[in-house]
């Protein structure tokens, strides 16, 4: 059975006392009001990712990264390895979002080898796939996401893709306010899902997480919610306030 996921993707942001209060007004949150059944994960900015761990040791809330090296170790100034986030029990990491793609230039290979770095150290990838306005107005959506998971993720055996989650992120809706209608998503969730289907099996299709992400705030996500293939979200400027990130929690209760 797949997991309901709502993952916060913090970007570049907060200071540091900004960063220790947000994790715990959301711990409190999740701890006086509860989220049984979905799993919560916290992606802050590589400083804070310890302090996060610290925090959330024993609570219901999960740790993530915003993004790894492809390395596993050496001379590469200012990465971050997998070893070094699985040694401070980061359990997820963003791997392929579209602002990694865009501004540093990141390949479908390179993703693959992301990819295949976390899962040899144990961290869940979260793999952001989806299109730019243009690519959705010519039609080529659908291509678009089915060669950035074939090529980064169909490489993988049954039981390593078992471990991955997907996130699809309409680029031309991320930090725009402009939402994915409830139709679109379920429509490309689906096609996703089909796709896994058709690479390994029914099973697996069936029990692998697919999150939304672009603009989905406490106002936006009962409706994608409810979606039979949406499993939840990847959340980017309502994760910056403990009371949104709730409220959005709240609708897969």
């Amino acid at each position: 059975m797949r997991k309901k996921i709502v993952a916060g993707n913090w970007k570049m942001n907060k200071a540091f006392q900004e960063a220790d209060d947000l994790i715990y007004d959301i711990v409190k949150l999740v701890d006086n009001n509860g989220a049984k059944g979905v799993e919560i994960v916290i992606c802050p900015p590589f400083p804070y990712l310890e302090l996060a761990t610290d925090i959330t040791e024993n609570e219901s809330v999960f740790v993530g990264a915003q993004n790894v090296s492809n390395q596993e170790s050496g001379a590469f100034t200012g990465e971050i390895s997998a070893m070094m986030l699985n040694s401070i029990e980061v359990k997820y990491c963003i791997v392929g979002h579209s602002e990694r793609r865009k501004y540093f230039n990141e390949s479908n290979h390179l993703l693959a080898e992301k990819a295949d770095i976390c899962l040899n150290n144990g961290i869940i990838p979260i793999f952001c796939c989806g299109e730019v306005l243009e690519e959705r107005n010519n039609g080529n959506h659908f291509d678009v996401v089915k060669s950035q998971i074939v090529e980064s993720l169909f490489h993988l055996e049954p039981k390593e893709f078992k471990r991955v989650v997907i996130a699809y992120e309409p680029v031309w809706a991320i930090g725009t306010g402009v939402t994915a209608t409830t139709e679109q998503a379920q429509e490309m969730h689906a096609f996703i899902r089909k796709l896994i289907e058709e690479k390994y099996n029914k099973g697996i299709a069936n029990d692998t997480s697919i999150l939304y992400g672009g603009s989905c705030n406490p106002h936006n996500a009962k409706e994608l919610f409810a979606n039979p293939d949406v499993d939840g979200g990847l959340i980017g400027g309502a994760s910056l306030k403990a009371d949104d990130f709730y409220k959005i929690i709240e609708n897969l209760l």
